[in-house]
């Protein structure tokens, strides 16, 4: 099986220096919209020790053709940026080992 057929796993990190309640809130907003156009429901981490650093997980993607545009316009939609230091938000993807 090839990479790509794989299911893909999004990481999406960032920092939230600041109004951690409206960036939930947003980050909320997006994640339910971001399941209602792809059925993919995100989850919201936190980093242990540095609750400014936030973690976004998308898990069995198993399109990410369809699935990354959709995540980039919840993300601009919803001003997810706007909440990250430097409106750095960092994505990484990941599939299992076969």
């Amino acid at each position: 099986m090839s990479v790509l057929a794989r299911n893909n796993h999004y990481y999406v990190w960032y920092r939230v220096p600041g109004a951690p309640a409206a960036a939930r809130r947003a980050i909320t907003a997006l994640q339910d919209d971001l399941e209602a156009s792809t059925g993919i429901r995100g989850r919201v981490l936190v980093r242990r020790d540095d609750p400014a650093t936030w973690m976004e997980i998308y898990e069995g993607v198993a399109a990410p053709a369809q699935f990354e545009p959709a995540l980039a316009a919840a993300v601009e939609r919803h001003r997810a940026a706007e909440f990250a230091q430097d409106r750095a938000r960092h994505t990484e993807t990941f599939v299992a080992l076969g």
